[in-house]
């Protein structure tokens, strides 16, 4: 037990739990957009159901670190199409990617089609435990990388394992407010759904072995949320 003195493991640990917020910031909007479709009632249970499910999951993803290693990109690939090869990293990011686009472009579809959100006939299809696992699965989605990242930068378990936990509570925290600004301003919803768009395409795009730079990503995502931010500046002044 003499690694807990240890000033590395808790700078290591810092930056673990900063990591898994970061990246969790677009996990959590697509949860804000899900919760919505559930009656109001339920919509809390949804949110801390599927976070704590997402959690459970992603320690037993860390438990499984063995297994993690060879999700890497020098992993020897599964199979190979014309001049394509697919390891198992790649199937997920594909199947991240397109389940993605799959999802966002369907709430885009809604959203623009006028659809009302609170007319109680089109939550028919909106399942408790549907939307529940819709959360799970986007979470293991978002956080492959995110758990892979873990394995590489800390030797000990415990501390992954704690990094997680401490950043899913802080997630839990923030999903509610987040969630009640979200859905008040529907402009900011189709601007989330852009970004799931941007993201599942970069997805599949490295699940095909095109790495689009995170940093490109970021900053398309940075100037389109600052031109957000001075419209609805713009609106509250005027209003």
């Amino acid at each position: 037990m003499e690694w807990i003195a240890d000033p590395s493991i808790w700078a290591g640990l810092i930056t673990l739990i900063v990591i898994e917020l970061v990246l969790g910031i677009d996990n959590l909007v697509f949860i804000a957009i899900l919760a919505e479709k559930l009656p109001p009632k339920q919509r809390d249970r949804a949110r801390v159901t599927g976070l704590l499910l997402a959690m459970l999951m992603r320690l037993l993803l860390l438990a499984s670190i063995s297994w993690l290693v060879t999700l890497t990109h020098s992993a020897p690939p599964l199979f190979s199409f014309r001049s394509f090869t697919f390891s198992a990293r790649d199937l997920i990011m594909l199947f991240g990617g397109f389940f993605l686009l799959f999802k966002a472009t369907m709430e885009l579809n809604e959203r623009l089609e006028g659809k009302d959100s609170n007319n109680p006939t089109q939550r028919k299809g909106a399942k408790f435990w549907g939307v529940v696992t819709q959360i799970v699965v986007l979470d293991a989605i978002f956080s492959l990388d995110s758990v892979i990242t873990a394995v590489g930068m800390v030797d000990h378990l415990l501390v992954m394992m704690a990094a997680v936990v401490i950043a899913i509570s802080l997630m839990l925290m923030a999903s509610k407010p987040l969630t009640q600004f979200v859905n008040s301003h529907p402009t900011i919803v189709i601007l989330c759904l852009s970004f799931l768009l941007m993201i599942g395409f970069s997805l599949v795009a490295e699940g095909f072995g095109f790495v689009i730079p995170k940093g490109y990503l970021y900053a398309a995502i940075g100037f389109s949320v600052m031109i957000e931010a001075l419209n609805q500046l713009a609106i509250f002044t005027w209003s």
